[in-house]
């Protein structure tokens, strides 16, 4: 029996289904209890929890046999006290219920302790994880393909691509959520002997690359408009992010772009989904 959290989501969602389709016993953990019933209807046990909830979570992946536990980010909450909580939460249900294996989703940057907007607690958990005693595999993707999601109404109506960029023709490589949950999946049936951290790599693609692809998918054209770094966190926060949110996605978006976000794992997977694939699932949805 295998517990994933994010099942919702891209890639929780993809792990479990991927292990649904091997025909292996999935817990989906849910906050909401309307979101159990597609998973009963996959033959999936369901658990409803709250990942803030230490003794709830420890209830529902005792006996299991691996863990998929991603960290959902908190916007609007002041930083340290909410995600260190939760944090904490995690890998205290994690060592009271004694898992043996945790798959955790994590990003490169991981191996950095700040400088990195949200990543920054991607690391934390790391090393939080680690410390349980269980045998952790840290799976550290690159940009998510999916990322193009949030533009496809600007370009749709506005014909607009925005890039949190200086420039949008790096070629940076970007990870089909799809390849992240197959690799989850066979990591948690296959589990290895000690910790470890895995980086996923893939095909490369400029953001220019990707507002043309998704363009002719929308039968329409699109401008890349590069968005100037001083103006990040007050763009975010005009398309109603919380400015808490704002600027640490602001801080993500300056490491990335100052070349700190690079693998630093211990190997690396290398992804094959291309993101035309993505794209064409995406709008088809």
């Amino acid at each position: 029996m295998y517990a994933i959290t994010g099942v919702t989501g891209h890639v929780g969602g993809a792990t479990a289904r991927e292990l649904r389709a091997k025909g292996v016993p999935v817990r989906a953990l849910v906050r909401d209890s309307a979101k159990a019933a597609a998973w009963t209807d996959l033959g999936a046990e369901a658990a409803v929890v709250d990942l803030r909830d230490r003794a709830g979570l420890a209830k529902a992946i005792d006996g299991v046999d691996g863990f998929f536990v991603m960290l959902p980010f908190i916007p609007g909450a002041t930083d340290a006290e909410a995600q260190r909580g939760l944090i904490d939460s995690i890998a205290g249900a994690v060592r009271d219920s004694g898992v043996p294996h945790v798959v955790m989703l994590s990003s490169i940057g991981a191996h950095l302790p700040a400088g990195t907007g949200p990543i920054r607690w991607l690391h934390h958990l790391e090393n939080e994880l680690r410390d349980t005693g269980t045998v952790l595999t840290a799976v550290r993707s690159a940009h998510f393909q999916e990322k193009f999601e949030e533009a496809i109404d600007a370009v749709r109506h506005d014909g607009i691509y925005p890039n949190f960029g200086s420039s949008a023709d790096v070629a940076i490589p970007m990870i089909a959520t799809r390849d992240i949950g197959a690799v989850a999946a066979n990591l948690l049936v296959e589990p290895p002997t000690h910790s470890e951290v895995i980086d996923l790599d893939g095909h490369a693609y400029t953001e220019r690359q990707v507002a043309e692809k998704l363009a002719a998918a929308l039968n329409t054209t699109a401008t890349v408009v590069n968005v100037p770094r001083q103006e990040w966190v007050s763009t975010l926060e005009q398309a109603g992010l919380p400015s808490d949110f704002a600027e640490q996605l602001a801080e993500m978006y300056a490491a990335g772009e100052d070349g700190l976000l690079r693998p630093a794992g211990d190997r690396v997977h290398q992804c094959t989904t291309e993101i035309d694939e993505t794209i064409k699932h995406a709008l088809t949805q």
